[in-house]
């Protein structure tokens, strides 16, 4: 009977050591991230993005996608060109500023520009997919 009630045992405790080593390997953390940056150009000129130590080129009438971003916040700055003839320029929103990215983010940044009497302004929106009681962009 001890022979086989100790089978019994070491069989279960095998099954055991498997289980949880499948659980481990197949279900554990992901090291990927479906989290996402997304750089949208509707402006007259390139676009030149300052994010996570790297410069992002999205020429007018494009998009940059930026994907699995780890989990933290990220500062973020935009410089663009301006068309020819362009005697001053300005910007309304956010070229520059901080983002919070957390599990399962995405983000939209869309710029648009007009070009009127040598004037040409850049337009910045940004839309984030997170909860947004809390803060996910500052100003600098």
């Amino acid at each position: 009977m001890k022979n086989s009630k100790g089978m019994f045992v070491k069989r279960n405790y095998l099954f055991l050591v498997f289980f949880v080593f499948g659980l481990i390997s197949f279900g554990g953390c992901s090291s990927t991230s479906n989290n996402s940056v997304t750089f949208t150009n509707y402006t007259q000129g390139d676009l030149y993005i300052n994010f996570r130590g790297s410069l992002i080129n999205v020429p007018a009438g494009q998009n940059s996608v930026i994907k699995e971003i780890p989990k933290g916040t990220y500062n973020y700055a935009t410089t663009f060109s301006v068309p020819a003839g362009t005697t001053s320029s300005s910007s309304q929103g956010n070229l520059n500023g901080t983002i919070k990215v957390q599990a399962g983010t995405k983000i939209l940044f869309l710029y648009s520009s007009t070009f009127s009497n040598g004037a040409y302004t850049v337009f910045v929106t940004m839309s984030n997919s997170d909860d947004q009681n809390a803060t996910t962009l500052t100003a600098p």
